[in-house]
């Protein structure tokens, strides 16, 4: 069993309402203890409203269309943790926590579900796949990326992708994850080689004023050092949209 840190709760000082709903998603690898989950060591209280923990025997998940370890997807995260997916393959229970919240002023909803998923830990679960952010951990790798003394940052609940954009010899920084916060993931286009560093640190930067609860406008002129006239927001996409499955607020860099 892992040293018990407590996890914590941020206040989002630039917190503004919006209709926009905060969604969480993860599965829990394991074979599983029948005790209860000892999450209070991790300082949650349990699931919030409006999260939902339901148990599957893996056989019976495997034939479901949307199970994450089969086609392109489980390739990409044999791939990517080759041990992490071993176990969660051979594990023959899986648990599904996830649901859907409104918007709200402070992340205690999001501390108390990831204190659920340490407890799980804990009593058997021997990985976590987060499908927000594609990412699919071994137990001690996630421990180590959100047990933090203090919190996590933010960029540890965010996955930023680089691609090529096509036509323009340049590249597309974009975020995953999100609708953890019940915010749009970034998308900054027609980035130049020599500014990918420039543009992936505007993106987190950008990404964390919206998980401290800032809202982006259609059309918001954002004030970038060393852009001249900065970058504009453009707000689209949906919970439908595969690059996203989330809304976006997309910007240009400038030629």
């Amino acid at each position: 069993m892992s040293t018990r840190t407590p996890l914590t709760a941020w206040q989002r000082p630039h917190w503004q309402a919006s209709d926009e709903q905060i969604v969480l998603q993860f599965y829990v690898f394991g074979k599983f203890e029948t005790v209860r989950v000892p999450s209070d060591a991790y300082g949650s209280a349990g699931l919030p409203a409006g999260v939902e923990l339901t148990s599957h025997h893996h056989a019976a998940l495997r034939q479901w269309e949307g199970y994450p370890l089969k086609g392109e997807l489980g390739r990409m995260f044999k791939d990517d943790a080759p041990e992490a997916y071993r176990q969660a393959v051979d594990a023959p229970e899986v648990l599904v926590v996830r649901g859907t919240l409104a918007d709200q002023g402070d992340t205690g909803y999001l501390r108390d579900t990831l204190g659920v998923l340490a407890g799980l830990l804990d009593i058997g679960g021997v990985a976590i796949l987060d499908p927000q952010i594609l990412t699919l951990f071994d137990a001690e790798e996630w421990r180590s990326r959100y047990l933090v003394k203090g919190g996590a940052p933010i960029r540890n609940h965010l996955l930023i992708l680089r691609d090529d954009d096509t036509g323009l010899g340049r590249s597309w920084i974009h975020t995953r994850g999100m609708r953890k916060f019940g915010r749009p993931d970034i998308s900054l286009h027609g980035v130049p080689v020599a500014k990918l560093d420039r543009a992936g640190a505007v993106c987190l930067q950008l990404a964390e004023l919206q998980a401290l609860g800032g809202r982006l406008g259609d059309g918001q002129s954002i004030d970038v050092d060393g852009l001249p006239g900065g970058l504009v927001a453009h707000l689209g996409g949906g919970m439908d949209d595969p690059q996203f499955n989330n809304t976006r607020v997309a910007f240009d860099w400038p030629a």
